[in-house]
């Protein structure tokens, strides 16, 4: 008589098998990445509207039969495309927007020219910014226009803000933004007046090389990307795990270069002197004074977040001189907090619940 096959006995089994499966796809499917190209990204239909030099504006066409009063004016950081709000369908923040019933705009960038190489805060917070939300208006047929800034998106954002208290703005949204540069110790790191000679650097090659932006990241985290294609490797017999890293590693490859005076100006004004968080920063004659914003504000931030810590990003709504204003600290990294599962279940709905109040 055969004894009985105990439990154990039968799970260990099961989890060889699994294991042994896994072994082979890992096999086959790191074949089929090392030879397919990289996923689409930013599909969903858009149009643009205006085109200078290193700025682009866009459209996205209308995917709800109602919509919202209020435009958004969505402002990504200089450093990367805009696609990381519109990865793919079902993990994009903007297609959740248009099916929710906004109307979306987007001011996207390309690499800065060598002319652009003087580009500063003046151009993109008293130029870029109030140009695009003039086109925002007369394509809308709107006057007023919510900005959403991402990152140093959100800086350009917040000094907009605080420099036309007048309006035409109606409510202000920040992803992330940073505002006591004392407490980025990424960039104090990276930036440490003692060693970095910016002048040096900006006056050598004009517009700063996105392999010089990515190396002095990754310089400060050596394990990072090795960690990263580990769990890759791991994770290689899971298509969505596989798709999901493919776009997120395009994102960051795909880092642009930095107009040089832009890199000087954010170095020296708000990595040494802390002048954002001081209120003391001078843009085209103007004092830029946080306390100056008025609209109603919403700042979501990451609490995992390496880039922009928490602490770093609180200023904003503590300073704000905005009545209606609310801070929301999510599970996530800086870039999860907005792409990716967790942002589809966390961020994304609680931005619908805000705007939605503020944008008829």
């Amino acid at each position: 008589m055969n004894a009985p096959v105990k439990t154990e006995d039968v799970s260990l089994a099961k989890r060889l098998r699994t294991e042994v499966d896994r072994a082979i796809q890992r096999s086959f499917k790191g074949l089929e990445y090392l030879g397919s190209p990289a996923p689409a990204v930013g599909t969903t239909p858009r149009s643009l509207l205006h085109r200078r030099g290193t700025l682009g504006l866009y459209h996205y066409h209308p995917q709800s039969a109602e919509v919202y009063r209020v435009p958004l004016l969505l402002v990504m950081a200089t450093t990367n495309k805009s696609y990381i709000f519109d990865l793919a369908p079902g993990q994009s923040l903007i297609e959740f927007l248009l099916k929710r019933g906004y109307d979306v705009y987007v001011m996207d960038w390309d690499a800065p020219t060598l002319d652009e190489k003087r580009l500063k805060f003046e151009d993109y917070t008293l130029d870029f910014i109030p140009d695009c939300i003039r086109r925002v208006q007369a394509h809308s047929g709107e006057p007023d226009v919510t900005v959403v800034g991402y990152c140093m998106g959100g800086v350009l954002s917040t000094i907009y803000a605080a420099l036309h208290p007048e309006g035409p703005l109606k409510n202000l949204v920040c992803f992330t933004t940073p505002i006591d540069w004392k407490k980025m110790t990424l960039f104090q790191a990276m930036a440490d007046q003692r060693h970095f000679d910016v002048d040096r650097l900006v006056d050598t090659l004009g517009n700063v090389p996105s392999q010089v932006v990515m190396g002095a990241f990754e310089s400060q985290r050596p394990a990072g990307r090795m960690a990263a294609q580990i769990r890759l490797w791991d994770n290689m017999w899971n298509d969505q795990y596989v798709k999901g890293y493919r776009m997120m590693d395009r994102f960051g490859a795909e880092t642009l270069p930095l107009a040089g005076e832009y890199l000087r100006q954010t170095v020296k004004e708000l990595v040494w002197k802390n002048r954002l968080y001081d209120n003391t920063l001078r843009v085209g004659g103007r004092t830029v004074d946080i306390h100056d914003i008025t609209v109603p504000l919403l700042h979501v931030t990451a609490q995992y977040d390496h880039l922009v810590p928490p602490e770093c990003a609180a200023p904003l709504v503590a300073q704000a001189g905005s009545q209606d204003k609310e801070e929301i600290m999510l599970p996530g990294g800086h870039v999860s907090l907005v792409a990716g599962p967790n942002a589809v279940k966390r961020m994304w709905p609680a931005l619908d619940q805000w705007l939605a109040k503020r944008s008829t």
